[in-house]
């Protein structure tokens, strides 16, 4: 579930490749550089007004006098009258947040660098901290291109005996870290940095999966909380494979949003309905299962259903690259998968030269040691039955996804409520056509939290927040600067 930080950029090229006030101190602002024993920064240049760090903290937080791992930290530092930090997650899990903080100029609004040192952090387990790692970039191609919709035994047999690799793997080359990058564990962590900076009080933007990071810390540490925006919620109440089936749900409405966008336009390689459309879409998906697609980029992929699947759910994270979309599925219907996948490449963080950053493996590790999943194939197939029902072109796929789960060396537990009582009011934020975290996510959330605000977006793509609307943006620069709480259940309008 990761955010839409830089996803316009990217997709966009791809295709051509082939206010004052409110300083009451409550932030704190004290000495920037300490905080409690283990928990220091020493910050350097590094490079275009950026400072760095390395933050020690436990590797098992049961043993805060045990071993120690580093997390990679980066801040810019506010331009004006400061009144604390503002740390910001781009979601995942498995999103780099000091690639994301680096790019604060783009992610966050100038009022909020004026008043606020904008800081990230790689969670354990994510690129520069540690990094879980399990498959060569060759076996994660191998793994990535599964069916992730088997339609036969044997087809079953293979995501099985793909899925047990990866877990394999992951025990081979990250056990000792692997009980330790739950999401409770990064809330602890991001405890740590809040002393850490001299804050008294956390201030925080996290989006997509890292709402449900703020969740955590809130309820952790109700009494630690300044101001917490989580803009794309996860409902933290939702069963694993729930979350799966209602996240492949989100996908099918944001890809009628954009047929139906789409058949308005003349590149549009639709015509017709959105019924019609979308039966074309599911004709696609066949062709691809049955023998892939075209791929011109010289690597030796085949473009397999799944990579199709990946290709089209990447551009509905963002409206903005929804032409990029059109051209991408003009060509796959003529039978060249090379635009599909290079958009696939870019939703698995897979670089120009074969190299996959280790996103996908950290959002494993995560997801797989935040909920127990079932360990029986035949509990996946159910649940994907049940969910082909009512997404039957993303259902199967997505509920299959989490299958290494079910053989994971390090096993998750059940969490109790998550609803922290005591905290002050705590900003919700849900984009209505969302593909990746469903509105009614964002329902959820603000009503389980006991001093959740929602508000409401009437928009297209994955989070709110600096996507076009100048009254989301207004709420969030307002509520975090100066503590201006939203009414509850407020809706931002339509842009455009």
């Amino acid at each position: 579930m990761r955010s839409r930080a830089a996803a316009v950029l990217v997709a966009l090229t791809l295709l051509a490749g082939a206010c004052t006030g409110g300083d009451d101190g409550s932030a704190g602002g004290g000495d920037r550089g300490t905080a409690g024993p283990g928990a220091t920064l020493d910050w350097d240049g590094c490079g275009d007004d950026f400072e760095c760090a390395r933050l020690a903290v436990p590797l098992d937080h049961a043993r805060p006098d045990g071993e120690r791992i580093e997390l990679s930290v980066v801040r810019l530092p506010a331009s004006g009258r400061r009144i604390g930090s503002l740390l910001i997650n781009p979601g995942g899990p498995g999103g780099s947040g000091v690639q994301y903080a680096r790019a604060a100029r783009t992610v966050v609004s100038e009022a909020l660098r004026e008043r606020f040192d904008i800081v990230g952090f790689d969670p354990r387990g994510v690129g520069e901290s540690v990094p879980v790692r399990c498959l060569p970039s060759s076996e994660l191609d191998a793994y990535v291109g599964l069916d992730g919709s088997p339609d036969s035994p044997q087809e079953v047999t293979a995501l099985v005996e793909g899925s047990r690799r990866f877990a394999a793997g992951c025990r081979s080359r990250s056990a000792r870290l692997l009980p330790h990058v739950g999401t409770a564990d990064v809330a602890r962590d991001m405890d740590m940095l809040r002393a850490a900076v001299g804050d008294s009080r956390l201030t925080y933007l996290g989006k997509s999966y890292g709402t449900q990071l703020g969740a955590f810390y809130a309820d952790l540490f109700p009494d630690r909380v300044r101001a917490l925006v989580l803009d794309g919620a996860v409902d933290v109440s939702l069963g694993p494979l729930e979350v799966g089936a209602s996240q492949a749900h989100g996908f099918e409405v944001a890809l009628d949003s954009f047929l139906s966008d789409c058949l308005r336009v003349t590149d549009c390689p639709f015509t017709g309905s959105v019924a019609s459309a979308r039966a074309e879409v599911a004709g696609l998906l066949r062709r691809a299962d049955a023998a892939p697609l075209a791929n011109s980029t010289g690597d030796g992929r085949t473009v397999t259903q799944a990579w199709t699947v990946l290709g089209m759910i990447a551009p509905l994270y963002d409206r903005q690259a929804w032409p990029t979309l059109r051209q991408a599925l003009d060509r796959a219907l003529r039978g060249d998968g090379t635009p599909l996948l290079r958009l696939a490449d870019w939703l698995m963080d897979r670089r120009e030269d074969g190299e996959y950053a280790n996103q996908t493996e950290a959002n494993l590790a995560v997801n797989c040691v935040d909920a127990p999943y079932p360990g029986d194939p035949a509990a996946y197939a159910a649940a994907a039955r049940e969910s082909v029902k009512r997404s039957p072109l993303f259902g199967a796929y997505v509920v299959w996804s989490a299958l290494p789960c079910a053989y994971w060396p390090a096993k998750g537990e059940e969490r109790g409520r998550i609803d922290a009582p005591g905290a002050p009011p705590i900003m919700v934020v849900g984009t209505e056509r969302d593909p990746a975290t469903p509105y009614e996510w964002a329902e959820a959330l603000a009503s389980q939290l006991s001093s959740g605000v929602l508000v409401g977006f009437d928009g297209d793509g994955h989070t709110a927040y600096l996507s076009g609307s100048a009254c989301v943006d207004r709420l969030v620069d307002d509520y975090l600067i100066d503590l201006a709480v939203p009414r509850d259940g407020i809706r931002c309008p339509k842009i455009g």
